[in-house]
């Protein structure tokens, strides 16, 4: 469960930038692209954040969904995963947007 790495990550740069100060709330932008599971990520944060500044925050998960555009035909599209065949048929595609995983703000108590 590589979200648990990850969840760690999120609680030591939220506690670094935060100075001490407790937090909130936490929202994150998970592409779905990025092989992240928002409910591992929720349950991994509760965990994670015991005994620190952000224990008792809250976490807001936004989905950011990834783009395709084909590179036979020029059509572009949202996508959900990288199971993507354009409708011409065509598999021949590339992936933009949707791979990243941020910390969009974090706010004080």
């Amino acid at each position: 469960m590589h979200e648990l790495g990850i969840t760690q990550s999120i609680v030591e740069v939220c506690s670094a930038n935060a100075a001490g100060a407790p937090i909130a709330r936490v929202t994150v932008e998970i592409g779905c692209l990025c092989a992240v599971l928002p409910d591992a990520l929720r349950f991994c944060y509760e965990l994670c954040t015991q005994g620190t500044v952000l224990e008792g925050s809250e976490l807001d998960i936004i989905a950011i969904a990834g783009r395709a555009r084909c590179r036979d035909c020029g059509q572009d599209n949202p996508v959900q995963d990288y199971c993507w065949v354009c409708a011409c048929g065509s598999a021949n595609v590339e992936f933009s947007g949707g791979a990243d995983l941020r910390i969009r703000e974090m706010q004080m108590r």
